[in-house]
């Protein structure tokens, strides 16, 4: 075993009280050995705990949604992410959405997309191309179309991150891949503080496929240079309703 590795199991060992030996202090009692879900939650509502007993103090879900600290936040992090964010109220949004998609020949949305949020493309020349499952649209045809349309599943607050599940307003994550802007928009009543709540709410449908947007695609790989849209759309534009 090289150095290193002893290194970071030594620390590991101390960071569990157990020293540098591989044996565990004897506590007078046997430590059950639970594994999967009886590892991570404690069923008599006591500290979470990990696989050997070792008390863990995870975060748990608070079951706050749409407080407007955590919309001003999510707010402030999009900002920093150099996506743009535009407020309005629900009567406001078809006008809003023109606003965002002007100069865009095309806007590719979802089967399940609300119709009454593009009843102001059409003045606007924008065309609309709707992605059925039945009849998807080609990664050609989503490449070569200006922008795509979509609501969200949740937003995360403290992360600045908007989760999409693939629901039929969201549909498939090709659809917000391709397309060089993407605007999304978000209820107020999807704004969660944190990552745990999030994830408590996507549990509810666990067989979705969930893409996780934090700002414009962009990496810095190459000669630390900051380059958009690689991996997905370099324009992210956020639409908060409420």
């Amino acid at each position: 075993m090289s150095d290193a590795r002893q290194d970071v199991l030594a620390a590991v060992r101390r960071a569990l009280g157990r020293g540098d030996g591989a044996t565990p202090p004897s506590s007078g009692r046997a430590v059950p050995q639970v594994t999967g879900d009886t590892a991570r939650h404690a069923p008599d509502g006591g500290p979470t705990r990990g696989p050997d007993g070792t008390p863990r103090g995870y975060r748990g879900p608070t079951g706050s949604a749409g407080q407007a600290a955590d919309v001003d936040l999510l707010v402030d992090r999009l900002l920093d992410y150099r996506a743009s964010v535009r407020r309005c109220s629900p009567d406001e949004l078809p006008a809003v959405l023109a606003q965002e998609l002007e100069g865009v020949p095309g806007v590719v949305v979802p089967a399940g997309l609300d119709r009454a949020w593009l009843a102001d493309l059409d003045a606007a020349g924008v065309e609309v191309l709707v992605d059925d499952p039945a009849h998807p649209l080609s990664h050609a045809a989503l490449d070569a179309v200006g922008a795509a349309l979509t609501a969200c599943r949740v937003a995360v607050a403290e992360t600045g991150t908007i989760v999409l599940d693939g629901a039929p307003d969201q549909g498939r994550r090709v659809v917000t891949l391709l397309p060089d802007r993407h605007v999304c928009v978000v209820a107020h009543g999807q704004v969660v503080p944190g990552v745990p709540d999030a994830v408590a709410l996507l549990g509810e449908h666990p067989e979705r496929p969930l893409t996780w947007v934090s700002g414009p695609s962009a990496t810095s790989d190459i000669e630390l240079v900051r380059v958009e849209g690689v991996h997905g759309p370099r324009d992210l534009r956020v639409v908060l309703v409420g």
